[in-house]
């Protein structure tokens, strides 16, 4: 409804100017002008007249006929106006009819009739109407475009098409709706080549309007940018030639500065686009969009104290607004793993819980977004390690989105984390079911991994050594986590112990020094009674981790007790308890070596099992 509003404005403005130009011309007839030598003419006597008795209007009050036709043909328009905005699209065509008879070479009116006119199928008289309009206005090139749309869109004839769009560019070389015109009648038809010659002579016309150049850019941009291809360098050049042309002539118009800026933006350019949406914000400081696009730039550019700062002022400006909150949250959980990798775990976590923070407010304005709920979900269960709230969430996810196994699927390994493996291993058999109902693609190798875990947790051994082995068999190059796990389990069970090195090596040979594959093939040795062999894959072990691991120095310990070397099984042991002072198993070996030491007596004596 506002675009006609705006289209019958525009017609509006168009004819009243025609008909204040016509109307003087026609009521102030112009009179000859005395000559100068020539005497006045004596005063006649006239009588008075008394306008409140003579209905007659004097004399140089009256409309001339040509005048009364235009004041006519005025107020049958605005009636057609009043009459298009309720809907009453026959009334007003009768209205707009009234008016062109009156002065056929209104072409902006001639021209939205005919469109009237097409949307009914009556193409023969939208046609006629276009062809007077062309008969007394040969210049407007508004016709010209309308018969081109007509002729390719309805009539399906391309030729006559483009000759109309020909014209119209002939006659209006500098608007960049007729060359727009007739490249979409050429992309219509199946012609690229053809469509890109019209924007090519677009090209060459001299024009200090920016939006003239904005829209070829949009245009040209359209044709060549391929989805899922990477635009030649050349190609990206001559696009950026029409947007820069549009950013020289913009002058302070932001909403050309906007789109100059937009489309540096989509075309990765982003050391571009940045300089122009901070001209668009001095323009036009309460523009959001403006503010999470320079954010989002900043961070594309590593500058991730600028984009922290712009979108805190996005947020005080509008509190309201959810997305500005998504883009805080991503960038401080970007943050919270590069202080993660430099193993600057303090500020790291602070960063996590902060970015938490930011999702969950994020939601409190737009909570119907369930990618946000699940990516804080998954924020909670990892990096911040508060694994009741993700419950939380992730209970409330499954009410709001019912048979989604995304939902349960977190939820299960929440449930795990929160020391619940039996309700998890429930949880699990949940969403195997409502992924498979619904084909889902969330029941994978990965998921068959994680409900083994929770299984092996639980205490179900074969079920979780199933569920391994799925997992093994759905992506076997990628399964080395599995073959791992697997392969651990058992040695810890002492069970299936040929087997388990088997998985375990295999394991190894997709990553041959990873320290946990390393302890887990020292462990399952340590299980077959080959000691030497284990303490020496165990040691380098500890070479290859990325930090200590109390695991794997109780295992180093465990062996070399087995060595009958109780000083370096102390020694091992003691550095396990430091890494897990809550670990009392290993308190209790330390004890006893400790004891025995004192007392003399061998270090192995109590074997471990």
């Amino acid at each position: 409804m506002k675009e006609q509003q705006h289209h019958a404005a525009c017609l509006l403005r168009s004819f009243l100017f025609a008909a204040l130009v016509f109307g003087s011309g026609n009521s102030l007839e112009a009179r000859p002008r005395p000559s100068p030598s020539a005497a006045p003419a004596p005063a006649k006597k006239t009588e008075r007249q008394d306008d409140s008795t003579n209905l007659k209007p004097a004399k140089d009050l009256m409309l001339r006929p040509e005048g009364e036709h235009k004041a006519e043909a005025l107020a049958h328009f605005v009636e057609g106006i009043a009459f298009e905005e309720n809907g009453e699209m026959e009334k007003a065509l009768e209205a707009y009819r009234k008016v062109l008879n009156v002065d056929p070479g209104q072409a902006e009116l001639a021209t939205r009739v005919a469109a009237l006119l097409a949307r009914q199928d009556d193409f023969p008289q939208a046609i006629d109407i276009l062809k007077d309009a062309i008969q007394a206005n040969p210049k407007a090139s508004e016709p010209f475009l309308q018969l081109a749309f007509i002729y390719a869109k309805y009539l399906k004839k391309n030729d006559q098409a483009i000759e109309y769009a020909n014209r119209a560019v002939a006659l209006d070389p500098r608007n960049i709706e007729t060359y727009q015109r007739l490249y979409e009648i050429e992309i219509a038809a199946g012609d690229e080549n053809k469509a890109r010659e019209s924007l090519d002579r677009a090209a060459k016309i001299t024009s200090d309007d920016p939006y003239f150049w904005s829209r070829l850019g949009k245009l040209y941009g359209s044709l060549v940018f391929k989805p899922d291809t990477e635009p030649k360098p050349e190609i990206v050049a001559r696009v950026n030639e029409f947007f820069k042309k549009a950013a020289e002539h913009a002058g302070d118009d932001p909403v050309i500065l906007k789109d100059v800026a937009d489309y540096y933006a989509s075309s990765r350019q982003t050391k571009e686009a940045i300089p122009l949406y901070l001209r668009v914000l001095e323009l036009q400081p309460d523009d959001a969009t403006a503010r999470e696009r320079l954010a989002s730039g900043f961070i594309l550019t590593n500058q991730h104290d600028k984009a922290v700062e712009m979108l805190g002022e996005i947020i005080k400006l509008h509190p309201d607004k959810y997305q500005a909150y998504e883009l805080l949250a991503q960038l401080l959980e970007d943050n919270g793993r590069a202080l993660e990798r430099a193993n600057q775990k303090d500020q790291a976590k602070a960063e996590f819980a902060k970015a938490a923070a930011s999702y969950e407010q994020s939601l409190l304005i737009n909570p119907g977004r369930a990618a946000i709920s699940l990516r804080l979900a998954e924020l909670l269960i990892g990096a911040v390690r508060d694994s009741e709230r993700a419950v939380v969430i992730l209970t409330e996810g499954r009410r709001r989105y019912p048979g989604a196994p995304e939902f349960t699927y977190l939820l299960a390994i929440a449930l795990r984390e929160t020391k619940h493996p039996q309700q998890a291993v429930a949880m699990f058999e949940e969403a195997l079911h409502e992924g498979e109902s619904s084909a889902s693609e969330v029941v994978n190798a990965r998921f068959y991994f994680d409900y083994g875990a929770t299984a092996e947790q639980a205490g179900f051994y074969d079920k979780a050594a199933d569920l391994f082995r799925r997992s093994i068999s759905l992506d076997p190059a990628n399964a080395a986590d599995a073959c791992n796990y697997l392969g651990y389990m058992w040695a810890e069970q002492n069970t299936h112990l040929d087997e388990a090195e088997e998985m375990i090596k295999r394991a190894l040979q997709v990553d041959p020094n990873n320290g946990a594959y390393l302890d887990s093939l020292g462990w399952v040795e340590f299980r077959r009674g080959k000691f030497d062999q284990a303490l020496a894959d165990l040691l380098r072990a500890t070479k290859n981790m990325s930090r200590d691991d109390a695991v794997v120095f109780e295992h180093i310990g465990d062996t070399y007790l087995k060595l009958n070397k109780g000083p370096q099984a102390l020694e091992a042991w003691q550095k396990a308890v430091t890494l897990d002072p809550q670990n009392k198993k290993v308190a209790e070996k330390i004890d006893n070596m400790k004891t025995k030491m004192s007392k003399g007596q061998p270090a192995n004596s109590n074997p471990i099992q």
